[in-house]
């Protein structure tokens, strides 16, 4: 892919590439939905990402490609002129990026072309977003002798995110792709940025990527609605609990103060935000321990909580899910990312992977009309040159 890119990027540019770069995309063991909750996530880095090539201009104008939008073309716009524009589409996401670079970093001082190609399924939920995000972000620190470090880095991404594309998300799509490591998840909390290396040992069971094919926009679902109930009921336990956020909260406590909570929509957001995170807890504690099986069940409940309490699952993820759940060799399946469409992931046997595909595929076109994917992906590094 890379030897392409090269090409096609003097076709574009008319001249050479000087740095690339790889960031790859993420699923989420488990912790759905607590990361602006104040509570723990579970993610990996993934091998499928977004690979990018970048040069610098003699002006100030920033052209930006992408081999999966080819039809947007060239995307053109000036280091003075970093405002969001709804028909630059992609591209908004590394201009993001750009404005919030140049705000900090003097040395970003005249234009520069980059191409990206990316293998991530687009909408699939596996963070094709913050793959880029920080793919730009990194191309630049190699572009222009960036003193960044990969928590500023970060921080950035989840910026973009929420003050130029609008969306309430949490830090750890950013996190994982920054700071991940090949073969290990990472428990992180993130009321504090404090995280452990895990290692991502299942024994004779994979993770199988589920892809409901069904095109999910993050900025066009439902997410800033839930972030907004789970602030509702947080202000609401506040007027009796010293609390800062839903994560400080143990289930049991939850349980005892949850009738200050008036709207019971509200309340289920809650109770999903606090059990989620108890999950996420004893998910690292079961890896640990090999204990694979509990694991599993781990799993399936998340699913569940999502369906029932956080309702972002629909069914499309229900279907790959709960299919997946009744088949033998499989020991848990959840919906992975903010919902609405994109993946689930089934922990499988190794020697069922053929039998998962074929019945959540024949149960999946019945009911849905139309195919799924599956991917078997090794956990990889974070973002990285090349």
């Amino acid at each position: 892919m890379l030897q392409a890119m090269h090409e096609k990027f003097e076709t574009l540019f008319g001249v050479e590439a000087e740095v690339s770069a790889f960031a790859p995309g993420r699923i989420n063991l488990i912790g759905e939905h607590t990361d602006y909750n104040g509570g723990y996530v579970f993610p990996a880095a993934i091998e499928l990402g977004t690979y990018g090539l970048a040069t610098k201009r003699d002006d100030r104008k920033i052209q930006l490609y992408s081999n999966n939008f080819e039809e947007n073309g060239i995307v053109t716009f000036t280091l003075d002129d970093l405002v969001f524009n709804q028909e630059d589409d992609w591209a908004n996401y590394p201009k993001g990026v750009v404005k919030y670079l140049t705000e900090t970093f003097n040395e970003i001082d005249q234009g520069f072309n980059i191409l990206v190609e990316g293998n991530i399924p687009n909408g699939a939920s596996l963070s094709s977003s913050a793959s880029i995000e920080i793919l730009t972000g990194w191309l630049l620190k190699d572009l222009f002798d960036l003193r960044l470090e990969r928590l500023q880095l970060i921080k950035i991404g989840q910026l973009v995110e929420n003050k130029f594309m609008g969306v309430n998300s949490g830090i750890m799509d950013q996190f994982i792709i920054g700071m991940g490591k090949a073969n290990h998840a990472i428990l992180l909390d993130t009321a504090t940025l404090e995280f452990e290396y895990v290692p991502a040992k299942f024994g004779d069971y994979v993770i199988s990527i589920m892809n409901t094919n069904k095109r999910r926009s993050l900025t066009e679902s439902k997410y800033n609605d839930r972030r907004a109930e789970c602030e509702s009921a947080l202000a609401a336990l506040k007027k009796e609990l010293n609390i800062g956020a839903l994560g400080e909260l143990t289930l049991a406590r939850f349980n005892q103060n949850k009738h200050l909570i008036k709207d019971e929509v509200s309340r289920r957001r809650a109770k999903h935000a606090v059990s989620e995170n108890e999950r996420t807890k004893l998910a690292r504690k079961v890896l640990a321990e090999d204990d694979f099986e509990q694991f599993g069940k781990l799993l399936n409940m998340s699913h569940a909580s999502l369906k029932e309490d956080y309702e972002v699952t629909g069914i499309e993820l229900d279907t790959l899910a709960e299919t997946a759940q009744q088949v033998n060799g499989v020991l848990g399946a959840r919906m992975t990312g903010a919902g609405f469409a994109g993946c689930a992931i089934a922990l499988v046997h190794k020697d069922s992977i053929k039998q998962l595909e074929h019945e959540v595929s024949q149960a999946y076109l019945e009911k849905i009309g139309y195919a799924p994917s599956f991917y078997h992906v090794a956990i990889s590094g974070g973002v990285t040159s090349l």
